[in-house]
């Protein structure tokens, strides 16, 4: 009798947490600079909520470790009473591998996906007319083409590697200190490659300085709707997913988890946010929260292996 009176007491204090959230400001945790796409959707998610919940929402930035200062200081600093949002990445299923010891992936709590972002094969102007050729030139010398990425673990790094091992080809890996680094490689000629993120493509390629040849997202980018995904060239479990989304600590009661979850999850399927998040060449994306965490241990597991069979060490 004790035990049930405490359960439903217990769910009554649950419950009214739900109904009083937010009480105070909320903050976004951002763990890439300003201008960045992650960050910038955390924004305009920001700026919207504080409209819908009546508090104020802010972004606070905290860099290091591939998100995972941000990550960290959410999971295990803040109150666990869903104030404290970390807007992350697909980067989150790759840096919580390479670091285990900063931080378990299991200490967040997914929340809600926002979007994802197509990444877009880019190679010097008039060298590649295909993938397939491209392909072709990577196996008749192996290990001689370069491909350029933004990083270790990135995305742009991890899109590389999917599609390395899937189309069966050795090259130079170069890891430069960002996207602009990376694209400046391509541009210059001194790289064969680079997996940019779909807006720096379309912008390059427009002005000449670069060709497209494929995306490596699950599905075609509304961006770039003429360029075949590497699924579609023939290159089977090549695609890689880069999304965005927001976490919580693990510690977060589940029916503030949920709240969150509908606020977020009802903000991106409006047009407002939904043409926002277009205008930054990505693509709206919403899933329930049982979807969100099935697609974070799938990923967890696929990267594990791709992260072996690499040899990818932390920088």
């Amino acid at each position: 009798m004790r035990f049930t009176t405490a359960v439903f007491a217990l769910a009554l204090s649950l419950g009214a947490q739900a109904q009083t959230f937010p009480s105070k400001t909320l903050r976004f945790i951002s763990g890439v600079t300003p201008g960045a796409a992650s960050d910038t959707m955390a924004r305009i998610l920001a700026e919207k909520m504080t409209q819908t919940l009546g508090q104020s929402v802010i972004v606070e930035n905290r860099l290091g470790a591939g998100g995972l200062v941000g990550a960290k200081y959410v999971a295990e600093q803040a109150e666990p009473d869903g104030h404290t949002i970390m807007m992350y990445a697909s980067a989150f299923t790759v840096s919580t591998l390479l670091s285990p010891d900063v931080l378990n992936a299991k200490e967040m709590q997914a929340v809600a996906t926002v979007a994802t972002i197509p990444t877009v094969m880019i190679t010097p102007p008039g060298k590649y007319k295909t993938v397939k050729d491209f392909v072709a030139a990577a196996k008749a010398e192996p290990g001689k083409l370069v491909c350029a990425d933004a990083g270790v673990g990135s995305a742009t790094h991890m899109a590389f590697e999917r599609f390395r091992f899937a189309a069966g080809f050795e090259a130079l890996n170069v890891h430069t200190k960002g996207p602009s680094e990376a694209l400046t490689e391509v541009i210059s000629g001194r790289a064969d490659c680079y997996f940019a993120l779909v807006f720096q493509a379309h912008k390059m390629r427009d002005a000449g300085k670069v060709d497209a040849l494929v995306v490596s997202s699950p599905k075609r980018t509304s961006l770039m709707p003429d360029l075949p995904t590497t699924e579609e060239a023939g290159y089977s479990n090549s695609a890689y997913n880069f999304w965005v989304g927001a976490l919580v600590s693990s510690k977060t009661p589940r029916a503030i988890v949920e709240r969150l979850h509908q606020e977020i999850t009802t903000l991106v399927q409006s047009p407002e946010i939904s043409g926002q998040i277009k205008k930054l060449g990505a693509d709206p994306l919403t899933m329930s929260i049982a979807d969100f965490e099935a697609m974070i241990a799938r990923e967890l597991v696929e990267n594990a292996e791709l992260i072996k069979k690499a040899g990818i060490k932390p920088n």
